[in-house]
């Protein structure tokens, strides 16, 4: 008994190359166009997340900085919340030199 037969086989197998085909050509197409976006070096990106707290299960406690101002937010299952912004953020990390 036979479970497939060689007509199934041969669609199964040139439907493959076909999808295999596509994608590398999606993947062409992605590399030829896909670097004229800007690339930001980490060094120079004025957003990051400077700390995370957990507060229960479904929410969390996030203080993002962008430039030199920091913002307070709170993330939960139904949003998001502003608690505080335009926090000035300490450049040595809380070691102020005199």
């Amino acid at each position: 008994m036979e479970l497939i037969s060689a007509a199934q086989l041969a669609k199964f197998a040139a439907a493959l190359i076909f999808v295999l085909a596509l994608m590398g050509g999606l993947a062409l197409v992605m590399r030829r166009f896909g670097n004229n976006m800007p690339v930001t070096l980490p060094s120079k990106r004025r957003l990051q997340i400077t700390e995370v707290l957990p507060l229960d299960a479904r929410r969390r406690a996030i203080l993002l900085k962008r430039d030199n101002c920091e913002h307070l937010i709170i993330l939960g299952a139904n949003g998001e919340t502003v608690i505080e912004t335009g926090i000035e953020s300490k450049q040595d990390g809380g070691n102020e030199k005199s």
